[in-house]
């Protein structure tokens, strides 16, 4: 059984004249432990995919199921841009995913002290997130997402609203440490060496009404020198241009 499956969902918003169409017939299947990564036209839908996945949007036909179930619940999930709480510590804010479920215990504490430790922000469980770097905040705000056990994490641009260098190594850094967290996660990026680096699949929708375009499994090196990985990125290029300008199946 997936942990994630989408079945020919479509989905958008309506509207005072209608309907706004933005998935369109989109299948997707996750299994335990790995991560897809979702690339497509700007304005595609990759947001509504992720809101549709995470059960704050009903479909408008098609089923999602989360491990045989509905979604709703039983999610994490990380919006785009800066979410961390600007008046609790790092800690606090980690702890936070557990307040949607229940008080948080002293085990709680000390378990979001041990994933920051591992996040490396040990030293600054204390401190408030204008206290640190935007790197920081970015890590702190992964390690709250990934703190609440669920059977899938979404995760929307996650690394989108930070500085080239700061992105690039942040990209790395979670690299680095994505197989010691033994997490499942959809990642919606716009860029496609970080879907690259960061994804087992790699799915390329195309423009609005986004269908799948076509889907690359990441078996090269995730070295962004190799003449592999650059074909590979060459390729899911010109999946999106043609995603983009042909609005159809490859």
């Amino acid at each position: 059984m997936p942990t994630l499956e989408l079945q020919e969902v479509t989905a958008g918003y309506p509207t005072r004249d209608g309907w706004f169409p933005v998935l369109d017939s989109l299948h997707l299947s996750l299994d335990r432990g790995e991560w897809l990564a979702i690339v497509g036209p700007s304005g595609c839908g990759k947001t509504t995919l992720l809101r549709v996945a995470a059960g704050l949007l009903l479909p408008q036909s098609g089923t999602v199921r989360v491990e045989g179930g509905p979604p709703r619940g039983r999610v994490g999930f990380m919006p785009h841009g800066e979410t961390l709480l600007p008046w609790r510590t790092l800690l606090g804010n980690v702890l936070a995913a557990w307040e949607v479920d229940r008080r948080p215990t002293a085990l709680d504490r000390s378990e979001a002290a041990a994933l920051l430790e591992h996040f490396g922000l040990g030293a600054f469980l204390q401190a408030y997130p204008h206290e640190v770097s935007a790197g920081m905040r970015q890590r702190a705000s992964l390690a709250r997402t990934f703190f609440a056990p669920r059977p899938v994490y979404l995760l929307d641009e996650p690394l989108g609203a930070l500085d080239p260098l700061t992105r690039l190594e942040l990209q790395e850094w979670l690299a680095g440490i994505r197989s010691t967290l033994a997490k499942t996660a959809v990642l919606v990026t716009h860029d496609v060496e970080e879907a690259l680096v960061l994804g087992d699949r790699a799915l390329v929708l195309s423009s609005r009404p986004a269908r799948a375009v076509a889907e690359f499994r990441v078996e090269v090196p995730r070295d962004r020198g190799r003449p592999e990985f650059v074909a590979l990125r060459g390729e899911v290029l010109a999946a999106l241009r043609r995603g983009k300008e042909g609005h159809g199946r490859a």
